[in-house]
């Protein structure tokens, strides 16, 4: 780790901090927790005020410190104080922490530190922060309405299988009439999942924490999955679109804060979540730093279309990469937000027929027999 963050010091050529190094400030910071994204965010909007203000650093953190409420985070800052007072950069000082900044974080607070520009670089980091997630934000509120309806209906349906279909069961048996044979496969799967309800219930949840697993670190199978992903029809535009969106504003952001581009190239090939993406962007900066440009490589990896290659050629030409990288990011973060919206209008639908569907195959089922038990008394009394 430490070899990593030399490489990607901005952007003078020195020794990056020694991430995994000593000092009681790293060792209470993993042993706190890990911070909630939006405390940080606060954190450093309020410590981009101040610095505008021009309020030294170690007093401008003193300051924060002592109006953050007492948890994991609040020991963070206290850290921060020390080692920046003891005459510790604020960058290397952050990197002790990496559950609170992760390598984005501190490799710009660095360029701002190295360029005299701390207080417009932290604005720009909240900025960025904000927007992703404002992003998050907007895919999670998405996802509520149709999960829910998911949860509910899985859990109604698991009830009336196990509890309600036996019952029905045992009337049928008891008047003797002819099951049709829908009846008698929905009679048959009841059966089954009240004999094998381990099965049935244990399986799905051992898959999904083996694939939770699975995914949690590097693999071929995490690999497949994420390739699988840019892949599906309805949901691989949605996909694709968003982690340009993430890569344009990741890589802008490193570049107006003064990165140099191998460097901001790789720290958006670690602070990416998709494997894919990753192996994408490192063949990019190896070509980068064999000497080319940026736009053919980009164009060859395939995930980048053409107006993302033709604006970052460009960019190049003209010398204004960051701020077409800005555009790109905009735009495409635009596209997520109406491809998410429209896919959602679509699944609602979607899910609310299939739950019709299954809530039917079960009525119809268990009345036809009921139908012919009426009929069959019917007869009886006349």
């Amino acid at each position: 780790m430490a070899q990593r963050i030399r490489r990607t010091s901005a952007p003078a050529q020195q020794p990056g901090p020694q991430r995994a190094g000593g000092g009681g400030g790293a060792r209470r910071a993993k042993a706190g927790g890990r911070v909630p994204g939006q405390l940080v965010t606060d954190f450093t909007v309020q410590l981009a005020t101040l610095s505008e203000a021009g309020i030294p650093v170690v007093k401008a953190l003193s300051i924060l410190e002592g109006q953050t409420k007492a948890g994991p985070f609040k020991r963070v800052l206290q850290d921060l104080v020390e080692d920046v007072s003891a005459g510790t950069p604020l960058s290397e000082a952050m990197a002790k922490h990496e559950r609170s900044f992760d390598e984005l974080y501190t490799a710009m607070v660095r360029a701002g530190e190295a360029g005299g520009v701390l207080d417009t670089i932290l604005n720009r980091l909240a900025s960025f922060r904000e927007k992703a997630a404002e992003i998050r934000a907007n895919v999670r509120g998405a996802m509520i309405y149709p999960a829910v309806i998911f949860v509910v209906a899985i859990s109604v349906l698991s009830a009336v299988i196990v509890w309600v279909i036996p019952k029905f069961e045992d009337i049928f048996k008891s008047f003797g009439v002819e099951l049709p044979r829908i009846t008698q496969v929905l009679l048959d799967l009841s059966d089954f999942v009240v004999t094998y309800w381990y099965v049935c219930f244990g399986v799905p949840v051992l898959l999904f924490v083996a694939h939770s697993l699975m995914m949690s670190r590097p693999s071929g199978y995490r690999y497949r999955m994420h390739g699988l992903l840019l892949r599906l029809p309805i949901l691989s535009p949605v996909v694709k679109t968003s982690l340009v969106a993430g890569f344009t504003r990741t890589f802008g952001t490193l570049i107006q804060a003064g990165v140099p581009h191998i460097d901001a190239l790789e720290i958006v090939r670690d602070s990416t979540g998709n494997d894919v993406l990753r192996e994408a962007v490192e063949d990019v900066r190896r070509t980068v730093r064999e000497g080319e440009g940026l736009a053919r490589p980009m164009g060859e990896t395939g995930l980048f279309d053409d107006l993302v290659v033709n604006m970052v050629d460009v960019g190049e030409e003209t010398g204004e990469l960051d701020r077409m990288l800005m555009k790109v990011a905009d735009a495409f973060e635009k596209q997520v937000d109406r491809r998410i919206e429209a896919m959602f209008k679509l699944l609602e639908p979607l899910l609310l027929v299939l739950i019709a569907c299954m809530v039917g195959f079960i009525v119809i089922a268990l009345f036809m027999p009921l139908l012919e038990i009426m009929t069959q008394l019917g007869k009886g009394k006349m």
